[in-house]
């Protein structure tokens, strides 16, 4: 790339790069995961730069590239949760620290985060996506390359997931 090019990316990737990383922890729910699954999404983004024509577009170029590693590190066989040696049910994970001097809503984010580790991958995008990001059904459509059905379904399943996980209900509406 020349260094008008250079620049151009680089104002980009400074404007972005908080939105980016948040999304990708939304979609994991660890920081270390998230910067490696954002990096992933702005490297890509650095080798098409040159191709890419419609500058109003690099943000769904992003945000699809996000989405998709995610899904695809969530596949990889050395990040399925095993089970433990006598067969029984994972082990809880350990509490992070006292709540009750946060307030109500860091102890909610952390539930929520909690309960989106136990959504699919797939559903976690969409969810993500749906409501994190604001993006309306055809908008996760087109990042997910599928079909607006297909969005709906999964919407509804990951919603019931995240109920399930959480014991509560769940506000989609809010």
């Amino acid at each position: 790339m020349d260094p008008r090019e250079e620049q151009e990316f680089a104002a980009y990737f400074a404007a972005k790069r908080d939105s980016v990383r948040r999304t990708a922890y939304m979609l994991c729910g660890d920081w270390h995961r998230a910067d490696d699954l954002a990096q992933t999404a702005f490297v890509a983004l650095h080798r098409r730069w040159r191709k890419v024509r419609d500058r109003e577009a690099l943000d769904a170029y992003v945000r699809k590239t996000l989405v998709r590693a995610a899904i695809d590190e969530s596949r990889r066989p050395w990040r399925r949760e095993r089970q433990t040696e006598d067969g029984s049910d994972l082990p809880e994970p350990a509490a992070s620290g006292p709540q009750d001097t946060l307030g109500d809503s860091v102890a909610t984010r952390e539930d929520l985060l909690a309960g989106l580790k136990q959504v699919p991958p797939r559903q976690r995008a969409v969810l993500v996506l749906r409501y994190f990001d604001g993006l309306d059904v055809s908008g996760v459509a087109g990042v997910l390359g599928c079909s607006e059905g297909n969005v709906k379904s999964q919407t509804a399943r990951g919603l019931a997931a995240l109920r399930k996980a959480l014991g509560t209900e769940v506000d989609a509406h809010g």
